[in-house]
């Protein structure tokens, strides 16, 4: 299994919506990201669904502000 196939797993949640945002993500963006952003990814996936959620939909600020470029990318996806 390549990475972006894994990293596409790792999307799977919970909540349908995540579901949906992470799947459109890696379809659009994940070839294009470097290796930070791919550490970065990593992170955000760590996090309890609804606070991921909350940061996408901007109900909540990213923990790191390191992290506002990437949930940039995935609030337009």
């Amino acid at each position: 299994m390549n990475h972006q196939a894994r990293m596409r797993w790792r999307c799977r949640r919970g909540m349908l919506e995540l579901d949906i945002v992470l799947q459109r993500f890696i379809d659009k963006h994940y070839a294009r990201l470097d290796e930070h952003q791919h550490e970065q990814l990593e992170t955000l996936l760590s996090l309890p669904d609804h606070d991921l959620w909350d940061m996408i939909i901007g109900n909540s600020d990213a923990p790191d502000k390191a992290l506002k470029p990437l949930l940039k990318l995935l609030q337009q996806s």
